[in-house]
């Protein structure tokens, strides 16, 4: 009796599995004959993604159809049907999800963003992203919750996820959470228009493209192939640059410090000729200005309008090298110089020459010691022996004294020499 319904049970699955199997393979096999001519790019896609699920989501089937001619009963029998009840919610949501991938792949493919004015295509294809990646997680929560109420002692709790006010307070508890609040600011970029996908961004000093919106963060491929990764409330919480946020042509401007000599003219003429024999102007826009002036220099901005960022970029260093090479072979001069002036030398006051003293040898003015004050360190600018005005004056005037003096003893001498000659008749 046990062999004849072990062999019965064999024998089910063996042809529910068979038969699940062909039928993949023959649905396989039906859809690539049918991609053909428009419709190959989807089919062939769909083919590619849902081959597994699809084959999965079959084989559960058939085993969950076969189970009640397998002869199988009580217990075993109902563990079996749950075990594959369970697995056939698992393969329905994986399917479900693919398909989601199939789609958005499909409408990623009618919306190429290869070109001039695509800023629309971009902000679609933004949405469209964001909003497969919700559906998908949605799919996923409800499928816990089907899984939950397979459960008697947790079908409770699976019903009241499955609910509107149930998902609606578990939504409002966990809103408060960093995971969610970042989903919460991924929708609102993706629907208020704030950022999309390739756009050119300025963030944290660093300049890069959008290449990812995720529902919790955000991909930013910096120039230099580096990526940084910023959750998505970074963008609603912080300012930030958008050089594309209502189209992609933007104006790029370079900055010279050149001599006042320089002739603005000339200079323009030849920065009028580099912008339009370049490639990457978009023939809107271009400008040179005298904007500043400096101590030693003045300032010169060119403005060129270039089709997007990148182009901007290559246009402003074409520009730099093109007015430098033009400088450096024709004007030298205009190259910014530091001048300065020398003024005349100042005459010195001429020195007194020097006296001999009855110390020693010739001495400065700076060195005479004044007689009677032992250490004193130089002479009394009032002193008659001072280097100063008052002391040149009572210098002289002590000469006219001594002088006059001198003279009356010798006029004394000669009076009494006269005096004591014998006079002529005595």
């Amino acid at each position: 009796m046990w062999d004849e319904q072990l062999g019965r049970a064999v024998a089910t699955v063996v042809v529910a599995v068979g038969g699940s199997l062909a039928l993949a393979w023959l649905s396989g096999k039906v859809v690539r004959q049918a991609a053909r001519g428009r419709v190959a790019p989807f089919l062939s896609t769909l083919h590619r993604e849902c081959h597994r699920p699809w084959s999965a989501t079959l084989l559960v089937t058939g085993l969950l159809l076969a189970v009640p001619f397998s002869g199988i009963t009580g217990e075993v029998r109902d563990e079996a049907l749950h075990t594959l009840l369970l697995a056939l919610i698992y393969a329905g949501a994986w399917l479900v999800i693919r398909i989601l991938f199939v789609f958005e792949d499909t409408a990623f493919r009618r919306l190429p963003v290869d070109m001039a004015d695509n800023r629309r295509r971009r902000r679609a294809r933004t949405q469209i992203g964001l909003l497969r990646r919700l559906t998908a997680v949605i799919i996923s929560i409800v499928a816990l919750a089907a899984t939950l109420m397979t459960f008697s002692q947790l079908r409770a709790l699976g019903a009241s996820l499955l609910a509107s006010a149930g998902v609606a307070g578990v939504v409002a508890g966990l809103a408060a959470q960093s995971v969610l609040g970042h989903v919460f600011a991924g929708l609102q970029l993706a629907f208020s228009d704030e950022l999309r996908l390739d756009d050119v961004v300025v963030v944290d000093e660093e300049w890069g493209r959008v290449e990812e919106i995720r529902l919790t963060y955000v991909v930013v491929r910096v120039w230099d192939q580096r990526r940084l990764i910023l959750p998505t409330s970074y963008f609603t919480t912080t300012p930030f640059q958008n050089w594309t946020r209502n189209e992609a042509q933007v104006l790029g401007s370079v900055i010279l410090h050149l001599d006042f000599t320089a002739d603005i003219d000339v200079l323009r003429a030849e920065a009028h000729r580099i912008v339009d024999a370049s490639a990457l102007w978009d023939r809107r826009e271009w400008v040179m200005q005298v904007v500043d002036a400096t101590e030693t220099t003045i300032c010169i901005r060119l403005l060129a309008s270039a089709a997007d960022a990148p182009s901007s970029w290559d246009l402003r260093c074409e520009l730099r090298e093109g007015i430098f090479a033009f400088l450096r072979r024709h004007h030298p001069d205009w190259l910014p110089r530091a001048r300065s002036e020398l003024a005349a030398p100042v005459e010195e006051e001429a020195l007194p020459p020097a006296r001999h003293t009855a110390a020693g040898p010739p001495t400065g003015r700076t060195g005479t010691t004044r007689l009677g004050r032992p250490g004193a360190g130089g002479p009394d600018p009032g002193s008659s022996r001072g280097t100063g005005p008052r002391g040149r004056a009572a210098r002289a005037a002590g000469t006219r004294q001594f002088g006059s003096a001198a003279a009356n003893r010798r006029q004394r001498t000669i009076d009494s020499a006269a005096a004591d000659s014998p006079r002529p008749g005595d």
